[in-house]
């Protein structure tokens, strides 16, 4: 499977730096776990062990000769093929001096003795020829890669369709489509978010050394073996092949292994005659099967290099919420976030199904074609009869996966389902806006057209595993009656961890006492990334408050004790007993380490420069902050932080240096031009800071803070009237903005508008229930 960017916006930096390494890098479409007999090397093959010690990587011929039938199964799968040196017997594109031209940009494929060449835009923009060193991927399409001197891997942004050509297939295409990406742009395909490196090394390789030296800016990447190998999935195997030629000793639990996938009791999978579907389902143990797939099938960052089999994602990786812009607001995925998130959705999950159980695991096809997959657990002729359809049976009539797995396409021809398994909704299209699985066939209907067929096949309750699409859509709508509900999605065990993050994440919109007995809840969620969401929830907090994060420093899972050592590492060493003392600098440490993996990203940069403000270390920050923007000279997000400590520092001109300097590589960033307004304030040049402050509320419509500060700017300058209505424009799209309608009430009560006052009041009231003020101004102007 083909790498892709981890961002799609125009810096991969937000708009508010976090420290959970936001960056997750690409996965694979299939799962495997042994490997083939031959191996595609990046350093020298490590041999067998002879004797005690860690395990370390010995190459997947070390293994076939025991695991024959897998290593021939393995050996035609995705895994084997997610990465290879550019040789005949893997480069799937015409070479033959074939031309494409998309987007402004022109393209020409050719070889020249034993090398394969491109001739087509680099870094400046110009033509020029470059040596692809690295295929990646096998199907539906294949990427190239261009090693550089300084050791950066580059993904260019011309892939080959390699579909039959009766289904559009090969030919070259831009995986961005028709959009224009030119050089400035983070995406383009010499600059940070096409560099295979971070974005798409550790699950395209075997053993990965990522080898970053900060002080040169370049890389020494290394491993053991290109694509997915045995050991990418089970750990290294020098113990595990000592233990064979000993004699494979059955007492050893691991057979050698550092560690092994904790395996569920055995399942009973019959359906249920009443139901048609399995009537009860099996614990899952911490550490099973799937998470060792999470390793690469989900959207995350990197928090340690320490990975093995049984260990919970959590305690390598940082697994994303189900956040807008990654996920629709029920869930399904919408930008490129992989399997993990969904399955975690699903009942099927819940219920302790794993991935092995429908995908062979070193060939990494399903187990049976359509349908038949399911009909392992479920009675086909029960769930293919019209009764469960609503539709006959026979040629063209849907089938499970067409109506439970969703499919979306990335990078103009990869289709992927949807892992949660959900039950259709088009009644949620209707009314949130979702995407439903019945408009893939019937586009040319609405979707209340489709709910109703399913209210006449199933009745008017709709049923579904998945029940917080409602809430987050209010809450990002800036509904605050979702409150209560995110309340308990949140401490509701019952809920997939997933929407429990989320829901964690989303309280942090709608404060309250009630909100914050939530978080606390959640701090002792079974779920680590529930628990280290939660722990992010308390930042900005006093320090009182966030004292009671301090059992967590002890946590089981990496993520957690980094989550809470960021928290709390501003806290006084001398008010902490000596065993907290130790666990604070302890799980400092851990997220030092942490930030380090990714010290060639800019947002690793801003996190470090971030703890060095906690640690009161401004000058270490600075540094930091500008480590980051030589990195990414256009993270306006990250500037904007620099220019907040200069202005703290009393360095006004170099905040405004520095800010225009953002703005001179990327004169439509927002963030920059709202940054470079407020410095032109404190510097009392109010009539130029209007100029940027307008540009930045235009570019930028959604952000509120954008549009409050330049009515503010405008009211200032005399020009009340145009403030009003900017405001007023603002509160419609921003109708839970505090700041925006406690500005409109003010007018409201200067111009004496009773009626519009309470009704801002009371609007007020229910975003902050907590604050008496606006309850009594609301009660007062009832009366």
């Amino acid at each position: 499977m083909p790498c892709y960017p981890a961002e799609m916006g125009r810096n991969s930096t937000r708009s508010d730096i976090e420290w959970r390494f936001l960056a997750p890098v690409m996965a694979l479409v299939t799962i495997a776990f042994l490997a083939t007999a031959w191996v595609k090397s990046g350093a020298p093959i490590t041999t067998v062990a002879q004797g005690a010690g860690a395990p370390v990587h010995v190459g997947s011929q070390a293994c076939a000769g025991c695991h024959a039938s897998q290593a021939a199964s393995w050996a035609a799968s995705h895994h084997a093929h997610a990465m290879d040196h550019a040789r005949p017997e893997t480069m799937r594109g015409d070479f033959a001096g074939r031309s494409a031209e998309a987007a402004g940009i022109r393209a020409r494929f050719f070889r020249e003795g034993g090398a394969y060449l491109v001739e087509t835009a680099g870094s400046d923009g110009k033509q020029a020829v470059f040596t692809i060193s690295h295929s990646l991927g096998w199907e539906p399409l294949q990427q190239y890669l261009v090693t550089f001197p300084d050791g950066r891997i580059q993904t260019l942004p011309w892939a080959w369709d390699t579909r039959p050509a009766t289904e559009g297939g090969q030919r070259w295409f831009l995986v961005y489509g028709d959009e224009p990406i030119g050089p400035a742009d983070s995406r383009y395909w010499t600059r940070l978010q096409q560099n295979w490196n971070h974005m798409c090394a550790e699950c395209h390789t075997t053993d990965l050394r990522k080898g970053y030296d900060a002080q040169a800016d370049s890389f020494r990447t290394r491993w053991s073996e290109l694509g997915v190998g045995c050991e990418g999935c089970h750990g290294a195997g020098s113990g595990h092949i000592a233990w064979a030629r000993a004699g494979a000793d059955g007492g050893n639990a691991t057979r050698g292994f550092a560690a092994l996938a904790h395996r569920r009791p055995a399942p009973d999978w019959s359906p249920d005659p009443g139901t048609g579907s399995p009537a009860a389902g099996v614990a899952r143990p911490p550490g099973d099967e799937v998470e060792t797939c999470a390793r690469c099938h989900s959207r995350r960052g990197q928090i340690g290099t320490d990975w093995r089999p049984g260990q919970p994602i959590a305690q390598t990786h940082s697994p994303v919420t189900l956040a807008a812009g990654l996920f629709e607001d029920d869930g399904q995925m919408k930008d490129e976030v992989f399997n993990d998130h969904a399955f975690k959705q699903s009942l099927m999950y819940a219920k302790g199904v794993v991935c092995s159980d429908c995908h062979e695991p070193h060939s990494g096809k399903v187990r049976a074609e359509g349908a038949a997959i399911c009909a392992q657990c479920h009675q086909p002729e029960r769930f293919a009869a019209i009764g469960h359809t609503g539709h006959a049976p026979g040629p063209g009539a849907p089938d499970c996966i067409g109506c439970h797995m969703p499919a979306r396409t990335y990078m103009q021809v990869d289709r992927r389902h949807d892992h949660s398994f959900r039950t259709p909704r088009p009644d949620l299209s209707a009314a949130l806006g979702v995407p439903n699985t019945c408009s893939a066939c019937h586009a040319d209907k609405p979707a209340n057209w489709a709910a109703a067929a399913v209210e006449r096949w199933h009745g008017p309750q709709r049923k579904g595993f998945q029940t917080y699409a409602d809430a987050f859509h209010r809450s990002r709508t800036g509904d605050p009656s979702s409150r209560d509900t995110l309340q308990r999605l949140a401490t509701d065990n019952l809920v997939p961890a997933p929407a429990r993050a989320t829901a964690v994440e989303e309280l942090s919109s709608w404060p309250a006492a009630a909100s914050e007995r939530a978080v606390t809840r959640a701090l002792d969620d079974p779920d680590p990334v529930v628990r280290a969401t939660a722990l992010r929830h308390l930042e900005g907090q006093p320090a009182e408050r966030r004292r009671i994060a301090l059992p967590l420093l002890a946590d089981p899972v990496r993520l957690v004790r980094i989550a809470a050592g960021y928290l709390l590492a501003d806290l006084s060493f001398e008010t902490l007993p000596q065993h907290l003392r130790e666990a604070l600098s302890a799980a400092i440490a851990e997220f030092e380490a942490a930030l380090a993996i990714d010290l060639d990203r800019p947002e690793a940069r801003a996190n470090r420069a971030l703890l060095r403000l906690k640690q009161q270390r401004p000058a270490d920050a600075e540094s930091e902050y500008l480590a980051a923007l030589r990195l990414d000279p256009a993270a306006a997000a990250i500037a904007a932080q620099l220019a907040d400590l200069y202005r703290r520092t009393g360095r006004e001109t170099d905040a405004e240096r520095v800010l225009r300097a953002v703005l001179a590589v990327d004169p439509g960033s927002a963030g920059a031009r709202h940054a470079l307004g407020l410095s032109l304030i404190r510097q009392k040049r109010p009539r130029e800071a209007l100029i940027d402050l307008k540009a930045a509320a235009e570019a930028d419509p959604a952000n509120a803070r954008f549009a409050f500060i330049y009515a503010v700017a405008l009211r200032s300058l005399g020009q009340p009237e145009l403030a009003s209505r900017l405001l007023a424009a603002a509160a419609t799209r921003h109708p839970a903005d505090v700041d925006i309608l406690s500005a409109l009430l003010q007018e409201a009560l200067q111009r004496q508008d009773r009626t519009q006052a309470l009704d801002l009041a009371r609007r007020l009231a229910a975003l902050r229930p907590d604050d008496p003020r606006f309850k009594d101004l609301a009660g007062r102007l009832g009366r």
